[in-house]
């Protein structure tokens, strides 16, 4: 049965008959079930973290040594202040791409593992290594260039567009700043922005400064989000009587987060302070604040909205139920007004990306699979009808809310068709703090899935088989797409 007035996973929390806790039992009786743990000796976990900083300072290395493949448009153009200040200690490093490709896909690959087994040998790990580690990281990656994508640089070719140049950012494109700065380092240049409004008209101020300071205010202020995003799990784990050691584990050294996220320096680590900010307040009790921080996340990218149905199922009380419901309201109130003064009753542009395939998005290989040609238009409805069901049967079982949040968040990433891989840390923090440990391998799985398919050794492997994952009528009409929203305007 459902006890009521502690929170999920918790342990024996104080009961205000408000949040759910799990716990299974017969005639009253707690339901123990066993666990199979892994052990390990004290020095894998030791090594496993050195190769950790190892394989990213090795990454970071080569990334700011000069233009290569690990740095979007680099090959075009490649300031110092983009690489960075230690970019002239590594000038002799090779810049064949080739060479590049294949170590990077092994890098990642030996990175992944080091995380497995530091999954494994967590309780062997100190809280002092763990914590210098994720520190370490972040300031090897803050110190050069975007890894692999050019988001960072789009971020700021929007801000400049609306801050500078005047122009809304969801009815105007960045290909209608051609004589800007920015220009040359973005790689959308007909997309409308696809951002939340709290995010656009927050990086309003950075088109107004020089494109350098703008581009490191920006990476810091990424590096700080992640840093205060870590901080919040080990809090939300405090709260639920968990070990801190493996929440910080298995979300802030995941190679997706530290080589993708971090640096990719992408804006989902700054929406994901106020969704697990939202998940604190609504564990110490704080109903209505925590619906209206939920509703910053979703100002800034729209995915954090999935989070608030399970935010409700948390709460048994109606009272307190009813308070989630009036701080969202009252969140979304100035949110939209905002929204409304800055941009009109534009939107962001959620449509083309929708229709955007990646060549390993799950709806794309699984159509390939069952014969229909990839990510088929038919194929993608049917997926977004069935990301709802689940949904919709997730929040019927309300025995621990914080892993059926994360299965829900499983079930969007395998919708989309535009799967990329850091979307894997909208899921970490959701499997790390709740009680599923199948959630958990499910993270794993996924982990290791990402990290494979996004190898760029992996796409080279499958051309060389003749395996083209885009070959379908519909990945070439995908293609075709993006061809024409990344190309100059003529």
């Amino acid at each position: 049965m459902l006890a009521s007035g502690q929170v999920a996973g918790a342990g024996a929390a104080q009961a205000d008959g408000a949040v759910a806790l799990p716990r299974l039992g017969i005639a009253g009786r707690r339901l123990r079930l066993p666990r199979l743990r892994v052990s390990a000796h004290p020095i894998v976990g030791r090594l496993a973290l050195g190769w950790l900083l190892v394989g990213g300072f090795a990454v970071a290395a080569f990334a700011r040594s000069g233009p290569t493949v690990l740095v979007p448009e680099s090959g075009q153009v490649f300031p110092p202040w983009e690489a960075g200040p230690l970019s002239l200690s590594f000038g002799h490093l090779t810049h064949n791409w080739q060479t590049l490709d294949l170590g990077f896909s092994l890098m990642l690959i030996a990175m992944a593992g080091a995380y497995l087994l530091l999954v494994a040998s967590v309780r062997t790990l100190s809280v002092r290594a763990i914590v210098a580690c994720i520190v370490l990281l972040h300031l090897i990656f803050l110190m050069g260039p975007p890894l692999q994508l050019s988001d960072l640089f789009n971020y700021l070719g929007y801000a400049r567009l609306g801050g500078l140049h005047h122009l809304n950012p969801y009815t105007h494109v960045i290909g209608q700043e051609i004589h800007d700065p920015v220009y040359r380092f973005t790689s959308w240049h007909n997309l409308h922005s696809p951002y939340g409004p709290l995010f656009t008209a927050a990086s309003y101020p950075l088109g107004l400064l020089s494109l350098p300071l703008a581009y490191w205010i920006l990476k810091t202020t990424t590096i700080l989000a992640s840093l205060a995003f870590i901080a919040l799990v080990w809090r939300c784990a405090e709260r639920l009587g968990r070990d801190p050691r493996f929440a910080l584990v298995f979300v802030a050294l995941n190679p997706i987060y530290v080589i993708y996220a971090i640096g990719g320096f992408h804006n989902d680590l700054i929406m994901l302070v106020p969704s697990l900010g939202a998940i604190v307040l609504l564990l110490g009790r704080r109903y209505r604040a925590a619906g209206a921080v939920l509703m910053l996340a979703v100002a800034i990218k729209f995915s954090a909205i999935l989070l608030l149905p399970f935010l409700l199922v948390a709460v048994r009380a109606p009272k307190a139920r009813k308070q989630v419901v009036i701080g969202s309201v009252l969140g979304a109130l100035p949110l939209a007004a905002l929204s409304v003064a800055l941009f009109g009753f534009s939107i962001p542009n959620l449509q083309d990306q929708s229709t955007l395939l990646t060549d390993v998005s799950i709806p794309n290989i699984f159509g390939l699979l069952i014969g229909l040609g990839g990510g088929a238009p038919a194929l993608l409805r049917a997926g977004s009808v069935a990301l709802v069901v689940t949904i919709a049967l997730l929040l019927r079982r309300r025995h621990d809310w914080l892993a059926q949040a994360g299965w829900g968040t499983l079930a969007l990433i395998a919708s989309l068709a535009w799967l990329v891989p850091w979307y894997v840390v909208w899921l970490l923090p959701l499997a790390a703090l709740g009680t599923s440990l199948r959630l958990r391998r499910a993270a794993l799985v996924l982990t290791v899935y990402l990290v494979f398919a996004f190898a760029p050794r992996t796409e080279m492997v499958l051309k060389s088989k003749g395996i083209y994952l885009l070959g379908s009528n519909a990945g070439q009409a995908s293609l075709a797409l993006q061809n024409k929203l990344s190309n100059p305007p003529q």
